[in-house]
């Protein structure tokens, strides 16, 4: 469990370091990102998203907790955290729910307030 935890945490470092190799190489293939506004489909197009489209890329994602799901069904781990401008002015909370597979992250759920 431990492993899915530091994967989620991962993710978001990823995203705030522009690190998009390794990004994908948490994401399985077949990723998918259910968001308020979308839904992403596929490791690659999710990437490349990320990469050249979203519209703010100077953010960050603070994590203020970690749960996991419980141990006899152990292939989630819900995330709490906030996205925030380059001045660090909250943008949106968030939860995001990751669901894992042995390909990796298979797919992130975002509720967003």
């Amino acid at each position: 469990m431990e492993d899915r935890e530091a994967t989620a945490r991962a993710y978001y470092d990823a995203l705030d370091e522009h690190d998009y190799e390794s990004l994908a190489d948490l994401l399985a293939p077949a990723f998918v990102h259910d968001r308020p506004d979308q839904t992403i489909e596929g490791r690659d197009r999710f990437v490349q998203f990320m990469r050249e489209e979203r519209p703010m890329t100077e953010t960050s994602h603070p994590v203020d907790a970690v749960y996991r799901a419980a141990e006899s069904d152990p292939g989630e781990v819900a995330v709490r955290g906030r996205l925030l401008d380059a001045q660090g002015d909250r943008i949106v909370g968030f939860v995001d729910v990751f669901s894992f597979s042995a390909a990796g992250v298979e797919a992130i759920r975002t509720y967003t307030r």
